[in-house]
């Protein structure tokens, strides 16, 4: 999900770039990290499973600037129809998600992919 600009900047120590994004309609968001592999957020990354994301995907790869990148995907199930999230627990998960970045000092804004996106 994400499109790394450069390795050259991280938002965290460790943390390259975060995403938070849903695909529509929208109501259960997956967690996208790009990380540095030699440096991981460890510590951040125990209190994402603390809140119950699964880590689902794990790639890496050397970026086009040379840099070393582990990109991470954390999805966590819900209650509702195909272990989405309902209203009530989307609110509290993102509302836990921001808290967690925030602490970091990362700003995230969660958003709905477009379709073309979603299902690529």
């Amino acid at each position: 999900m994400l499109f790394l600009k450069s390795t050259t900047v991280a938002k965290a120590p460790g943390i390259y770039d975060v995403d938070i994004a849903a695909k529509p309609p929208g109501k259960t968001f997956g967690v996208f990290l790009a990380t540095d592999p030699d440096n991981p957020p460890q510590e951040m990354l125990d209190q994402l499973k603390l809140l119950g994301f699964e880590n689902t995907y794990s790639s890496g790869y050397l970026h086009k600037d040379k840099g070393k990148v582990l990109d991470l995907h954390f999805q966590k199930s819900g209650t509702d129809l195909f272990k989405g999230w309902t209203a009530e627990e989307c609110s509290a998960n993102l509302a836990a998600i921001d808290t967690l970045f925030n602490g970091i000092g990362i700003s995230v804004t969660p958003r709905v992919m477009s379709l073309a996106e979603a299902y690529a």
